[in-house]
């Protein structure tokens, strides 16, 4: 984030620059002093609020990297300032601090419901610049958040699903188990009852030539 504010800042500078005359072009124009001319001698007005984008940068990188305790009150103070100040500045703050947090502090939809309104705009200040830069970022980061949710809905859609035919396998293996021994119960059964008839038959022949005699 540093690296990004930093290219921001050298962008505006130069902007600044170039629609500031020297002094050496202002002399010149003496004799006749337009609006144009005062305007471009006048500050940029981009400056401060530069000064102000920097500062929460710099606040939110520092709290980033700051103990639990010391991230919990940093981000209170910046939800009571933008509670009794719901300026473009306090805003901007309050977004930044949401989603470079982490967790369970982040807050990236919190984030982007803040931002969002700045892309709707034709402001090209600085702070709105930053935040529409911003919003990209967390908007980005909510993608991914999706489709990794996607991802892992589709992966347990995908465990739910061979978990059932895993356990039909199973119930169908069982049943065919069971079938095959209740068919090898009634083939004993059957050959118990045969070997029952042949010792009858047997015994009753003996009966008879024992009688015979």
């Amino acid at each position: 984030m540093r690296a990004m504010i930093g290219l921001f800042v050298v962008l505006l500078l130069t902007g600044c620059a170039l629609f500031s005359p020297g002094i050496n072009e202002t002399a010149g124009m003496n004799k006749i002093v337009t609006p144009e001319v005062e305007a471009a001698n006048a500050p940029c007005i981009g400056v401060e609020e530069l000064r102000g984008v920097n500062d929460i940068v710099a606040d939110t990188v520092a709290a980033a990297g700051a103990p639990a305790v010391e991230q919990q009150r940093v981000l209170r103070l910046a939800q009571e300032a933008y509670l009794r100040s719901p300026d473009t500045a306090n805003r901007l703050r309050l977004a930044t601090l949401l989603a470079a947090l982490p967790a369970p502090l982040r807050d990236d939809t919190a984030a982007y419901a803040l931002l969002a309104p700045f892309a709707e705009t034709q402001d090209s200040s600085p702070y709105a610049s930053f935040a529409v830069l911003l919003a990209g970022q967390v908007a980005e980061q909510l993608r991914l958040v999706r489709e990794n949710e996607q991802a892992t809905q589709e992966r347990e859609r995908s465990a739910h699903v061979a978990e059932k035919r895993e356990e039909a396998l199973r119930q169908q293996l069982e049943l065919s188990t069971r079938a095959a021994e209740q068919r090898e119960q009634t083939l004993h059964e059957q050959l118990d009852a045969l070997k029952s008839i042949e010792r009858s038959i047997v015994e009753r022949e003996e009966k008879l030539q024992r009688n015979g005699r």
